[in-house]
């Protein structure tokens, strides 16, 4: 009986999240980037930048790649493949409406990042909020948007 009690004791915890650890901001030199305002941009400040691309792949697979998959393939992974994200936007031919598309599923993404995923208690994604500096953040969307799809 203990036995039961002690697996059923540790699947409510893993499903709440209890044992989750902590997110830890990766090691990257973020010294390549140009310099971006303060705050939360509307639109990702460092779109198509090389560097950022270099940077937010390095952070990606050292903080996202374990539920997101190596270098954002989503092969096998529990979470979303957030190369899918803002795709289309591509594709939008009137240059204000494709701007806004992105500004979209950029708001959407640096929320998802800061606040993390919660549905019914269960944490899918902890909040980055306070690990992660917005050029990190910046960057890992830049690499996001340009990881190749297979």
């Amino acid at each position: 009986m203990k036995t039961l009690h002690a697996l059923f004791l540790g699947l409510a915890m893993l499903a709440t999240g209890a044992w989750a650890d902590a997110p830890v901001a990766p090691k990257v030199d973020t010294g390549p980037l140009p310099a971006i305002a303060g705050g939360w941009a509307d639109i990702n400040p460092l779109r198509g930048n090389a560097a950022a691309i270099q940077v937010g792949r390095e952070a990606f697979n050292q903080a996202c790649a374990a539920c997101h998959g190596a270098d954002a393939n989503g092969a096998r992974s529990p979470a979303p493949d957030l190369r899918r994200m803002g795709r289309s936007c591509q594709r939008v031919q009137d240059e204000a409406l494709r701007q806004r598309c992105q500004s979209d599923a950029d708001h959407f993404f640096v929320k998802s990042v800061r606040y993390g995923k919660q549905k019914f208690g269960i944490v899918h994604m902890p909040p980055w909020e306070g690990v992660l500096e917005p050029s990190v953040v910046w960057s890992l969307r830049t690499f996001v948007e340009n990881a190749p799809m297979q």
